[in-house]
């Protein structure tokens, strides 16, 4: 049985965990944290979340473990038949996380309390997600997916990467990014709806306080 390590607060763990509950592959959780022992083990960048196979090898990057998913068991492709839809499909991914994630995590030491964050800083996030939320403009259909009639994986991941920017930007940007796309509101709320998505929200909620404790006692 797979085995999948990280926390349920982590975004990128939801990410791989969504996509495992979705295709029906059976895995368990292992809980492990930043810093904790055991972790280099699994994950030579000592990053969450990371992935043991059936055969005892440890993968990392969540890139890398989707697709390794995806080819391992095939059932329930989360990937569109031909390869320029595919090709769409991991843009969409690739935006999520370069253009609308990464930079927003800039501002989490500010919304988690340990000071605010400079003009600076605040003006190049802006751009950052800006310059994502116009290319999701341009490449999402939202018809009902993001990528078309199917789930696919560029739902999965759009859904986890707005996770930070959705938290971050009303409070150190004043600004609603989920209004800034045509039909994004709308598609999370869509979203937000399936049995898969309600479990993987009553998870992360429940991991909450143990992980804003960690936060808590680094910051101390």
């Amino acid at each position: 049985m797979l085995t999948l390590h990280g926390f349920a607060y982590s975004n990128y763990f939801n990410i791989v965990k969504h996509q495992l509950l979705v295709k029906g592959v059976p895995y368990q959780e292992n809980r492990i944290y930043p810093g904790e022992p055991g972790l280099l083990e699994v994950s030579p960048a000592g990053k969450v979340p990371a992935l043991t196979t059936e055969d005892g090898v440890h993968i990392s990057e969540s890139s890398v473990m989707v697709d390794y998913i995806e080819e391992a068991y095939p059932q329930h492709s989360l990937y569109p038949e031909s390869a320029q839809d595919r090709a769409k499909v991991r843009q969409i991914m690739k935006i999520s996380e370069l253009y609308l994630d990464l930079p927003a995590r800039r501002l989490l030491p500010a919304a988690f309390g340990a000071g605010p964050a400079d003009e600076v800083t605040k003006t190049e996030v802006r751009a950052s997600l800006q310059r994502g939320l116009d290319a999701l403009s341009q490449l999402a259909q939202f018809a009902p997916y993001v990528a078309g009639a199917k789930l696919t994986l560029a739902d999965i991941y759009l859904r986890y990467a707005l996770v930070i920017p959705a938290m971050v930007a009303p409070s150190q940007l004043d600004w609603d990014i989920t209004a800034a796309v045509p039909g994004l509101a709308q598609w999370l709320t869509f979203m937000s709806e399936s049995e898969i998505s309600q479990k993987m929200d009553a998870d992360t909620l429940a991991n909450r306080d143990e992980f804003m404790a960690r936060i808590a006692a680094r910051n101390g």
